[in-house]
């Protein structure tokens, strides 16, 4: 019961911009889920939820530390687009080049990608390489880095 209602409770902030644990009740109930105020109270500690301005200025419930984790992508996929010069493959290893000393952040970045298919990868000061289980997945990471790349 708890574990459910406390997914149905992080479903809801993801959705809607929650302000007040009486919104979130209302916003439960609508859903199908009755509860207290003590209840959601002590829901919103154990789930770690806070409260940051959102887009239209106004207060919202989050879950702590999801906009950090956001804001380290988005300076990584940018660390990527101004870093990098260049990439290419060969078999399964891409070779990825950039502007002098960025390799290692470049690489962290495609690190930071969650791909299971890379195995690991190694920074020079202008020259990265990232090791893949195979060529298909070579030439899907690079597939993927094109589309980041963007200039």
């Amino acid at each position: 019961m708890k574990t459910s209602r406390q997914s149905v409770i992080l479903d809801v902030i993801g959705q809607e911009s929650i302000e007040t644990q009486g919104q979130l009740l209302e916003a439960l109930l609508a859903r199908g889920v009755k509860s207290t105020q003590a209840t959601v109270s002590r829901d919103i500690k154990e789930l770690r939820l806070v409260k940051e301005i959102g887009p239209d200025g106004r207060y919202r419930y989050v879950q702590a530390g999801q906009d950090e984790a956001g804001e380290a992508a988005r300076r990584l996929e940018e660390i990527f687009r101004e870093g990098c010069i260049g990439f290419d493959h060969a078999l399964h290893t891409v070779v990825v080049k950039t502007l002098p000393g960025l390799a290692s952040a470049v690489c962290a970045s495609i690190d930071a990608m969650g791909e299971d298919s890379i195995l690991g990868s190694v920074a020079g000061d202008d020259t990265a390489i990232i090791v893949l289980r195979n060529a298909a997945a070579a030439e899907r990471l690079c597939a993927q880095l094109r589309r980041a790349y963007k200039r």
